[in-house]
């Protein structure tokens, strides 16, 4: 991918050829070294390669593949005159994009007084979808080492964080607030990175983000066959029937109660555990009793048998009950 900014001042047709400058920039969240093919063609047909920071990762490949590069950081002046003559020079952008020669290369531009040379911006690679991932597990990384609580954090002692945030995620949601809902999914995934950077210290089974990212993967694709093998599924109910096949096989379970989690709230464990019951088939009675919590029971398989989310519904209503309150607070006032 190409960005070509042409910017000549009108001079005579004498005037020898103003040369080319092309300022490569490149991403450090992929491998140095892995460059575009009309990057390492304009490293090595061009005149001059410099490069403002002599420990660039870049240099030593460069220099491995025959390119000398001069570590250098001249001006918008004396990159110009070095251009003159129809010369081209590569500048390796620095992570800064080196601002102090971009400006001034504009501000002479702009001056109208000095033939310019093309000047092009190449991409010599750039981020994929999800490579700011790479940021997180850095960043996690070094408040792993350096923070004085986040190195101390255990699994149990972060467990209560993953569980509000996850609240905090679902608030976000029924509220419909676009940018608290981002936020709070960086949130619930700053819970996985950070467990999955304790679990790597674990001496017995450490295993990394990658073997988290690799597992879900793997799990995915084999619970698609619709989408990765030669299945069909032309509704939702038929791929939801090939995800309950697969995972039926995977875990081999003898009660559909195993894998149901006891700690999760009421309401949304009886309607997990109806939930079971209906797609099983099983003929199974609600059991009934005296007191709230039976009839409590009753009314969540209702709710899911009917597509309803008890849980859902149960803060609706009390959010509902929450603005009566806050009205009745300010009538008084």
């Amino acid at each position: 991918m190409r960005y070509v900014l042409m910017v000549n001042a009108i001079t005579a047709d004498t005037t020898p050829d103003p040369g080319r400058v092309v300022l490569l920039t490149t991403s450090h969240r992929v491998a140095p070294g892995l460059l575009s093919w009309p990057a390492w063609q304009a490293l090595r047909t061009a005149d001059r390669v410099l490069c403002a920071d002599g420990g660039h990762p870049q240099l030593p490949y460069l220099r491995e593949a025959g390119i000398r590069v001069d570590e250098t950081a001249p001006t918008a002046e004396e990159l110009v005159a070095a251009c003159a003559g129809g010369h081209t020079a590569v500048v390796v952008a620095t992570g800064e994009g080196d601002p102090d020669l971009t400006d001034g290369l504009a501000r002479l531009a702009g001056s109208g007084r000095v033939r310019m040379p093309d000047l092009e911006l190449l991409p010599a690679s750039y981020d994929l979808p999800g490579a700011r991932l790479l940021d997180l597990v850095q960043v996690m990384d070094r408040i792993r080492v350096e923070c004085p609580w986040s190195s101390q954090r255990t699994h149990k002692g972060l467990a209560k964080y993953a569980i509000e945030e996850a609240y905090e995620l679902v608030e976000a949601i029924e509220e419909g607030d676009r940018d608290e809902l981002r936020e709070e999914l960086g949130d619930v995934l700053l819970q996985v990175v950070f467990h999955a950077r304790i679990a790597e210290e674990d001496p017995d089974a450490p295993f990394s983000v990658d073997d988290v990212a690799g597992t879900i993967v793997a799990k995915l694709i084999h619970r698609h066959p619709h989408v990765f093998g030669d299945e069909t599924a032309a509704t939702p109910e038929e791929a939801r029937e090939h995800w309950l096949r697969t995972k039926a096989a995977e875990k081999q379970r003898t009660s559909v109660t195993e894998g149901v989690p006891l700690g999760q709230p009421g309401l949304a464990l009886a309607a997990k555990l109806a939930s079971r019951v209906r797609t099983a088939g099983l003929p199974v009675t609600l059991p009934t009793g005296e007191g709230v919590g039976y009839e409590l029971l009753a009314l969540a398989a209702r709710a899911e048998a009917e597509g309803t989310d008890p849980e859902a519904a149960l803060r609706a209503a009390a959010r509902a009950y929450r603005d009566a309150i806050r009205e009745t607070e300010a009538a008084g006032d």
